[in-house]
């Protein structure tokens, strides 16, 4: 009995042993990517710190970075080989210095403009809040993107700059990175979907340490966008729609795999130029412009313009079509913010459930009969 007795006891110890260490096995292994929809970055969990590959910063990267995040309230003593990440970030970030206006709807967002100290080219921020704060000078101005001051930033100190890069050939960068000042590269701008943009609040989540927030923020605006996508596929019509305009001798449009693309055809339209390939603009002559779109009901995003009036004076040949002799010409340039930023390019990449409203309810109006679009007005 006492041979049985012990023989139990032994085996107990041996389960209990495997199932601790399985246990702490499985506590080691990253949790699942909470990214479904931005292709430029990933979010993976570790067991006492979080990590962030940005994967897509520029167009055509050769280089992907990878930011470890560190709370700073971890009682644990946490080791971090720094040499596997380009930066070591403690979190929540309480002094930051963004770069692009489609950085500032996140912030504002998880209520993390307390945290921002400066900006290059203040004058196009348009959120009210935010311009609160530069008009009390608790966000300084920085100079421009491509050329900040580093003096001042040097001078401030922010545990990290939140970059916007259109390649790796920026010194700025480069410079603050050597005095100690690590650069966060966020390529929002280069998301190919609107929810995919929008998803990138995620990124800040984690730098403001508001993760579940930001998740909840971006799960409700997916689910408005999704309910309206589906409610413009009711629509018995689907109208033909033109958009862009010229540019000197150039006729610029989105091509059929772009951003704006893809609000037109999650809007239900018939977008002239849906099946061309590209994500960026297309260049195009005025007379195939003329030829293939002479005739479609609804302009959307005629460049700058925001008025008929402008749109002759600029060209006499813009009157030729139909969209613009009954009236049915849309833009947001004449949305803007109380210094001029324009408030779409700020605000769209954040906010795309709104962007798909504008475009329903004026593409289908009687989806969305009461609606007040926020980015879209008629010309004048």
């Amino acid at each position: 009995m006492k041979k049985i007795w012990s023989l139990l006891v032994l085996i107990l110890m041996v389960f209990f042993s495997c199932k601790e260490s399985s246990t702490k096995k499985e506590a080691q292994k990253p949790l699942s990517n909470q990214v479904s929809h931005a292709q430029g970055f990933s979010i993976d969990h570790r067991e006492t710190f979080t990590v962030i590959t940005v994967t897509d910063p520029w167009p055509n990267a050769q280089k992907s970075f990878s930011y470890a995040f560190v709370p700073k309230d971890v009682t644990l003593p946490v080791s971090i080989d720094s040499t596997k990440f380009d930066a070591v970030i403690s979190t929540p970030v309480a002094h930051l210095v963004v770069t692009s206006t489609t950085h500032i709807p996140a912030l504002e967002a998880l209520d993390g403009l307390g945290a921002l100290k400066g900006f290059p080219d203040t004058k196009y921020i348009s959120s009210m809040p935010a311009r609160q704060l530069i008009s009390k000078n608790k966000i300084k101005e920085l100079g421009n993107n491509e050329n900040l001051n580093t003096e001042l930033v040097l001078e401030m100190q922010p545990e990290a700059i939140v970059g916007f890069a259109i390649n790796n050939d920026n010194s700025t960068y480069h410079l603050l990175q050597k005095a100690g000042i690590p650069v966060l590269f966020n390529g929002d701008w280069t998301e190919r979907t609107p929810l995919g943009k929008a998803e990138w609040i995620k990124f800040f989540g984690v730098l403001l340490g508001q993760e579940k927030k930001a998740d909840s923020i971006f799960n409700t605006i997916a689910n408005d966008y999704n309910k309206i996508k589906d409610l413009a596929a009711k629509a018995s019509k689907k109208p033909q729609v033109l958009s862009g305009a010229l540019y000197k001798d150039v006729w610029y449009a989105p091509a059929g795999n772009s951003w704006a693309a893809k609000f037109l055809a999650d809007a239900n339209a018939d977008y002239l130029w849906a099946n061309t390939n590209g994500t960026g603009s297309l260049s195009l002559s005025l007379e195939s412009a003329l030829d293939q779109g002479k005739q479609t009901d609804f302009w959307i995003s005629p460049a700058q313009f925001t008025s008929y009036k402008d749109m002759e004076a600029a060209n006499k040949h813009y009157a030729q079509f139909k969209a613009y002799k009954t009236k049915q010409v849309y833009s947001f340039a004449k949305t803007v913010g109380p210094t001029g930023g324009m408030l779409y390019y700020e605000l769209a990449p954040q906010r795309p459930d709104l962007v798909l409203k504008d475009l329903v309810h004026i593409l289908h109006p009687e989806l969305l009969p009461n609606y007040e679009p926020y980015f879209f007005r008629p010309l004048e």
